[in-house]
């Protein structure tokens, strides 16, 4: 079987993913305090419509979607509201947070199950809305607005990311395994949502057991899984939709440019839970993982939960990390706080040594970073202007095309703060 990939650039960084990949999803209970951070999406803040000593119960709507690109925020448990104060999130983003008291005996919720055959595509899309479902892949952008074609348009591709090319993280891929009827019906709801021509699910080789499960479950089905080389950063939207469809979307310019959607596979899930259980977005898989957890874990945990609770319900560290990240090591953040909370994207907690202390030199001008560019930019150049204040000739480079993915800085013999000057040269630029 021929794989298949994008073109241009990616890197192979040593997956870690046996470390949990082999961890069946762990339920974690007996969480007595959520955080709820009000800007948990790409977009503007919810707007919160309860008050300190309110008693809510879970599931209820705490703050409301106060444009178009935002979404609702819901209590993931039941309890009074303590306290309502500001917190900076593992993005470095301030954000005002709820802190729910939970009740000593949660209710039992959202068991109900409802049929989506006999949902017409508008009140589904409602569903949705209501539900505060945003991508779980990391980007978090709001799935409502995704999901929201103007009906004059032809959809060729349903695209379903089950790639997760981030090392270490694996909820994904435990989700394929271990809720492969759900995630199917998931897609068939975005399928009667969409009606594309063609939906693909692309799953990179080192997830050849749950390829071969979806693909027996799927017989019979308009889903068509298909199998993709190992290669970072395959996860993203634009090079997966290249891998799989050998459409380029143009600078500047969106999937459904191409005629494509592109859906994580959590957020399939989520959709999921949301249409058939009415059960809005207030649990997550987060991968808790790295060579500093005593016993790295799948765990579905509340949204809200502070991150030491998770680490605890690891068995704590089995050597003080170098480094603790929210997220996968190319892309996450690295933050110290553990008492943050689980944010709806967030997708893994990764706590690890750095294995080699490097030092940063001259630049060699060996061009590893432009070869290893997916966007086909020249990193190197970018660099140097960001780094003399000349964001403007950035710009006209690319930097706004830059995904922040990290295979430059992986790459790079001189390790150069590549991706950090990019982040920088943005927000500066963005400020002129």
């Amino acid at each position: 079987m021929k794989l298949r990939t994008f073109k241009k650039g990616g890197v192979h960084p040593n997956d870690k993913k046996n470390l949990t990949k082999d961890k069946d999803i762990r339920i974690l209970n007996n969480v007595d305090e959520v955080i709820i951070p009000l800007s948990q999406h790409l977009g503007a803040p919810a707007i919160l419509i309860k008050n300190i000593g309110d008693h809510v119960e879970k599931g209820e709507i705490i703050a409301k979607s106060s444009t178009l690109i935002s979404a609702n925020i819901h209590a993931s448990l039941s309890g009074v509201i303590s306290e309502i104060k500001k917190i900076t999130l593992q993005n470095s983003v301030e954000s005002d947070a709820v802190v729910i008291k939970a009740d000593t005996i949660q209710p039992t919720l959202f068991t109900e199950k409802y049929d989506f055959n006999l949902l017409s595509a508008e009140k589904i899309l409602d569903i949705i809305n209501s539900s505060g479902i945003v991508g779980q892949g990391g980007a978090t952008f709001p799935t409502t607005v995704k999901l929201s074609i103007p009906k004059e348009k032809n959809l060729d591709y349903l695209i379903v990311n089950g790639v997760e090319c981030e090392p270490y993280l694996t909820s994904d891929y435990r989700l394929m395994i271990e809720k492969t009827d759900d995630i199917l019906n998931g897609i068939k709801i975005c399928q009667k949502l969409l009606n594309p021509q063609k939906t693909l699910i692309g799953i990179e080789a080192n997830k050849i057991d749950a390829f071969n499960l979806i693909k027996e479950k799927a017989k019979g089905t308009e889903i068509e899984p298909v199998l993709l080389k190992i290669k970072y950063p395959q996860g993203d939207e634009k090079q997966l939709i290249s891998a799989l469809t050998h459409r380029e979307v143009p600078s500047g310019k969106l999937p459904l440019d191409v005629s494509c959607v592109v859906i994580n596979l959590g957020t399939i899930w989520s959709i999921f839970k949301a249409v058939v259980y009415k059960m809005p977005l207030i649990e997550r898989i987060v991968t808790v993982s790295g060579e500093c957890i005593e016993n790295p874990s799948n765990l579905l945990v509340p949204i809200g939960t502070p991150i030491s609770h998770l680490i605890k319900e690891c068995n704590g560290f089995k050597s003080e990390p170098d480094k603790i990240i929210s997220g996968g090591p190319m892309m996450g953040f690295s933050f110290y706080n553990l008492n943050l909370p689980v944010c709806k994207g967030t997708s893994g907690i990764i706590a690890i040594k750095n294995e080699i202390k490097n030092k940063k030199t001259n630049c060699i001008h060996c061009g590893k970073c432009v070869a290893a560019c997916p966007m086909g930019l020249q990193p190197l150049q970018m660099y140097k202007y960001i780094v003399n204040s000349l964001y403007d000739k950035a710009n006209k480079i690319g930097l706004m095309d830059c995904k922040e993915c990290g295979c430059c800085s992986y790459v790079c013999p001189a390790h150069l703060d590549l991706v950090q000057s990019f982040k920088l040269g943005k927000k500066l630029g963005r400020k002129k």
